[in-house]
């Protein structure tokens, strides 16, 4: 049944005076099917309803799904699980997507913080906001067994003109060879650390770069012995400096109530035996340590 405000007119009418009522009638039915707005920062929302939802992108030892238990585990959503837990949240969801998707997803509200290790720089820096940092550390490269061209550095790959690197999209890595000056054309880049391990293994490129602990656990779980981790390695150079990551949790930009309360329970657990005894599991140490550099020091470091 048409409802009667919605009914063509009669004949003998023009129609003309049942415009505005039928725009009344849209407006009123679009209203009707529309929920109630959650007026509601993200961090009141968090605490009264109990649960947070957390982005990863599956590379372990940062933020991955183990296995055989179907848990979100890794370093940054265990911290998290800590954090949030003294901030009165007691359930977590995972939300696993692909690392390049992970800011984006962030910002479209998939989720309310990103627990995927992810480094702080200046460009990230313009799109979110970051806890300060959990962890330091320097890159690798998985490279064939035997490493048959000899690719101990990124200057090796950038001056081989035969030899390729695999990247993970959205990864740092990415930026690096850039920075050592190897061709775009020689860079391929992967959805996640899986494939381009595949990649390395197929032959398709000569190496793939990553984070050193991330190669490691690739190394440590390799049982075909197809490939190795390139030994020794010089971390690059850029601007004068060996370069080290700095690893945090993201947010949206507005939520900054949420960062500082955040960043003030993490003050008091980064470093502590709790926080290296629940780590080291994952190949986290003392070496790992940030410092005492902030998340405020890391995005200016893009400020000319």
């Amino acid at each position: 049944m048409i409802p009667t405000l919605l009914r063509p007119a009669t004949a003998g009418t023009s129609g003309q005076g049942l415009l505005p009522v039928l725009a009344l009638s849209l407006l009123v039915l679009g209203l009707a099917g529309c929920g109630p707005r959650d007026e509601r920062s993200t961090l009141e929302r968090i605490r009264e309803d109990g649960v947070v939802r957390v982005g990863f992108a599956n590379e372990a030892p940062y933020g991955f799904t183990d296995t055989a238990t179907g848990r979100v585990t890794g370093e940054a959503p265990e911290i998290a699980r800590v954090i949030l837990a003294d901030m009165g949240v007691e359930d977590m969801d995972g939300v696993q997507t692909e690392f390049g998707s992970l800011i984006p997803g962030l910002n479209a509200g998939r989720f309310d913080i990103v627990a995927a290790g992810m480094y702080i720089l200046p460009d990230r820096c313009e799109q979110v906001a970051f806890s300060n940092p959990t962890y330091g550390i320097g890159e690798a490269l998985v490279v064939p067994a035997g490493n048959p061209k000899a690719l101990h550095s990124y200057e090796d790959i950038r001056d081989n003109e035969d030899a390729t690197i695999g990247v993970v999209v959205g990864a740092i890595q990415w930026d690096y060879a850039l920075d050592m000056d190897i061709p775009e054309n020689r860079i391929e880049r992967f959805p996640d650390h899986t494939s381009a391990v595949a990649g390395v293994r197929s032959g398709r490129v000569d190496a793939y770069a990553g984070t050193a602990l991330t190669v490691q656990r690739i190394i440590d779980r390799d049982e075909t012995g197809e490939i190795e981790r390139a030994d020794p390695f010089e971390n690059p150079v850029i601007d004068g400096e060996e370069v080290r990551g700095y690893g945090a949790f993201a947010f949206r930009q507005e939520d900054q109530d949420m960062v500082a309360e955040f960043n003030a329970r993490l003050a008091d657990f980064i470093g502590s035996e709790e926080h290296l005894e629940l780590v080291r599991d994952f190949g986290f140490t003392e070496e790992e340590l940030p410092g005492d550099v902030t998340a405020e020091e890391l995005c200016a470091r893009g400020e000319s």
